[in-house]
């Protein structure tokens, strides 16, 4: 099996061009089912999601062909209305495509969907909002079965949690149901907005994405478009991260710094200097970074809980003790057994955990257990002396487009072996 081997402790320096939004493309692509013809969707990441998308919608009936950063979806000939099991293991964006096959067949077979195991992440909202649109479910052999007899209609719908996934799957089969469909507490995530201009550029009449409460009236048929994946501003996240644990000044092209408002505005409470220049960032760390007393992740626009690894793994070399409260996946702090190996000073209760900032780290093997746990490895292993070996980095790779080449590129001693 492959695996990340870097030598640590080189400072950084240069430009990367941040990717397109990995949250963002997924669900784009499952709307990609709801027209009849060719799609074009701009700044697509190259990560294994995109390719399980791409294996789900050509087990769909699509034909979709890529070019650099450039894909093309074809969605005349949409015969299917099954995801394979093996697929749905894969990825747990998945189930995004289960409102649009919805809106486009009349009918959908799933199972349950997989990814990162951060805890319990029940797809209840999904199907109770469903089932008021008109579909009803069944379950049979680990199957979820859905079928809607007279088409899908337009509800009134609250969510008990402001879920992205769920509010997405809702606008995606409400996009082309009969009559209006109100999303209450709804997540205010920007992947949301590329997702509702992505759909309104095709058609859709959806309005108040950015609020709490969302509007769809919806249409009876949607057309081809082509679309621009907005800036990943997670892994914008990341890369801020590793120049600030290596003591770095680095340039980010391709952000949106207006996505990225509580992340900023930590990094700069840790004593990094960013300066944001139209979708530029300039990023300057100090020597050795300030405490940061309390951390919260929370829905947007609070802290991201994805970003959350990467700052825990940061604040491990700050001057002080630091508190990260996790209040979004309950398993969050799987990967902080693998950070201590490199000589961190983390101890984790419940939803809490406390960071002893130290010295300095040292290399070691380590193993990613999720995505953004192993991106924290990675930021965490570029300031450890020695080498540091991560496997298991097909969790990184479902996530992050050329992370080695791209830290290679500013200064970083990093490769896959």
């Amino acid at each position: 099996m492959a695996e990340i081997v870097i030598s640590g402790g080189k400072t950084l320096s240069g430009e990367i061009t941040v990717q397109g939004a990995k949250n963002s493309v997924l669900p784009v692509l499952a709307g990609t089912l709801l027209c009849y013809g060719e799609s074009i969707i701009h700044n697509c990441p190259n990560i294994s999601d995109v390719d399980t998308s791409f294996l789900i919608l050509e087990g769909l009936g699509c034909k979709c062909k890529k070019q650099d950063s450039t894909v093309i979806v074809n969605s005349s000939a949409v015969n299917g209305y099954t995801i394979p099991d093996d697929l749905m293991r894969q990825m747990r964006s998945s189930v995004m495509f289960l409102g649009a096959i919805i809106g486009r067949t009349g009918k959908a077979v799933i199972s349950s969907p997989g990814g990162c195991e951060l805890g319990p992440r029940p797809i209840d909202l999904h199907l109770s909002a469903l089932k008021k649109m008109g579909v009803t479910i069944t379950e049979e052999h680990g199957l979820l079965c859905c079928e809607t007899k007279n088409g899908l209609r337009g509800a009134d719908i609250h969510l008990n949690f402001p879920s992205v996934g769920a509010t997405e799957n809702i606008i995606l089969a409400a996009a082309t149901a009969k009559g209006e469909t109100f999303i209450h507490n709804a997540a205010r995530e920007p992947e949301i907005s590329d997702l509702a201009d992505f759909l309104n550029s095709m058609g859709a009449k959806i309005s108040g994405c950015g609020s709490d409460t969302i509007y769809i009236s919806g249409v009876d048929k949607l057309y081809p478009t082509t679309h621009t994946i907005i800036p990943d501003r997670i892994v914008a996240a990341t890369y801020i991260a590793a120049a600030a644990v290596t003591g770095s000044k680095i340039t980010l092209k391709n952000t949106m710094p207006s996505h990225m408002v509580s992340c900023l505005s930590l990094f700069r409470e840790s004593g990094c200097d960013i300066k944001a220049l139209g979708r530029t960032l300039t990023v300057s760390a100090p020597k050795r970074l300030n405490r940061v007393p309390t951390v919260r992740s929370l829905v947007y626009p609070g802290f991201p809980t994805d970003a959350g690894p990467l700052v825990v793994a940061m604040l491990s070399l700050s001057s002080g003790t630091c508190v990260f409260v996790e209040n979004i996946f309950e398993n969050r702090f799987r990967y902080v057994g693998e950070l201590n190996r490199l000589g961190t000073k983390i101890k984790t209760e419940g939803k809490i955990a406390v960071i002893e900032g130290v010295q300095s780290l040292s290399g070691a093997n380590c193993k990613c257990t999720d995505l953004r746990g192993g991106a924290a490895l990675v930021t965490a292993a570029l300031a450890a002396n020695g080498e540091t070996q991560i496997s298991d980095i097909s969790h990184i790779l479902r996530g992050y487009e050329d992370i080695v080449s791209n830290l290679s590129s500013i200064g970083a001693d990093i490769k896959i072996v």
